[in-house]
């Protein structure tokens, strides 16, 4: 099975949670730390469940996720 990866754009996650609702693996959590516009960013918090699927920055409204395979 691929293993992947995922870089969030902290500074443009608005915070909706679209990609942690349709993560297969459930592996995005909420940041405990807000960024600049006062909104807790998604994050990668299981990064050995990823398998690069591309599902949340597909239903990504803001463009902020980048997924790698590796």
């Amino acid at each position: 099975m691929p293993k992947g990866d995922i870089k969030v754009d902290r500074e443009l996650c608005k915070g909706c949670q679209l990609c942690i609702e349709f993560c297969p693996k459930k592996c995005i959590a909420v940041s405990s730390e807000l960024n600049e516009k006062g909104y807790y960013p998604a994050e990668l918090s299981k990064r050995e469940a990823c398998t690069g699927c591309t599902i949340c920055a597909v239903v990504c409204p803001d463009l902020a996720i980048e997924v790698y395979r590796d």
